[in-house]
């Protein structure tokens, strides 16, 4: 199977971790780190893959990646009380139903699926 993984910037692994895990309900597939700071982590939910890169030199930053979902708001009822969302869900006139949230690191994660 061929898929593309996102890496996106982050400053601490373990704040990487509460948001991510905690928050979003994503597991650890790897961790990569000497001090819990610095280092690699990978994410995993269901066919979702996302890697952490603290600090990520080189790269630019405010990143954005987009998750394709069967149902956005059944994503943004789950996450709602557990992490601030930057908006709530919408029908785009292009055919989806979006929303956002910001992870610690400035990061957009953006949420789509068909509209209801």
């Amino acid at each position: 199977m061929e898929r593309a993984v996102p890496v996106l910037p982050g400053d601490d692994i373990g704040v990487a971790k509460d948001f991510y895990v905690d928050g979003l309900g994503f597991q650890v597939s790897f961790e990569m780190t000497d001090d819990g700071k610095l280092g690699l982590l990978g994410l995993e939910r269901g066919a979702i893959s996302l890697t952490i890169d603290c600090p990520m030199p080189g790269h630019g930053r405010d990143a954005c990646v987009s998750l394709q979902v069967e149902n956005a708001d059944a994503y943004y009822r789950e996450w709602q009380n557990r992490v601030e969302i930057r908006r709530p869900p919408r029908n785009e006139p292009w055919g989806a139903r979006t929303f956002d949230v910001i992870d610690p690191f400035g990061n957009t994660i953006f949420v789509m699926g068909p509209t209801t």
